[in-house]
């Protein structure tokens, strides 16, 4: 099963959709740990019939109505949980391990720090980082790939707007 995990999309109505959402048949299920923040970006995702997600703190009431906080699902008989704000800091990875094994989960993906993480010790910690609006770090979302029950993940980096300080540093370099 292939998985495209993102979070963080933070689309407003009208807002341009990143061309890779555009065509999602390579992927068998989508996942979304909130902040979508438009009812349109999500009904757009949902209409694909592949979207697994969770309402974020950005997300408009519709759609926190509609979404849960938490979401456990098996697949392949690999147990995985989403939620979007799992933690103070994604530095500090303690609560999402302890928020994981509360869930009962194998992997735990969870957005709101728009910065993509992978962190394998004990459960596996997936933060997709943002495709739209990144901190820290360029666009980003997470391929999941399982096969005969072992998970293979990759972050994916793309072209597109990066945060402020990153452009400052490479218009540094460019001045070197």
């Amino acid at each position: 099963m292939k998985i495209l995990a993102m979070s963080d999309t933070h689309i407003k109505d009208g807002d341009s959709i990143p061309e890779f959402l555009t065509n999602t048949k390579d992927f068998d299920m989508i996942l979304h740990a909130g902040d979508f923040s438009s009812r349109q970006f999500y009904e757009f995702l949902n209409s694909t019939g592949k979207l697994k997600a969770v309402h974020g703190n950005s997300d408009e009431r519709s759609i926190k109505k509609t979404l849960p906080e938490r979401l456990v699902f098996e697949v392949d008989g690999i147990k995985i949980g989403v939620v979007h704000e799992g933690s103070l800091s994604i530095n500090d990875t303690t609560a999402l391990k302890y928020l994981a094994m509360e869930m009962d989960v194998k992997i735990l993906i969870f957005g709101h720090f728009h910065r993509p993480l992978i962190d394998e010790k004990d459960v596996i910690l997936i933060c997709p980082g943002s495709p739209t609006k990144p901190r820290m770090s360029n666009p980003t979302y997470v391929v999941i790939d399982i096969q005969d029950g072992i998970p293979y993940f990759e972050i994916r980096e793309f072209e597109g707007h990066c945060c402020s300080y990153l452009e400052f540093l490479k218009k540094l370099d460019e001045e070197k």
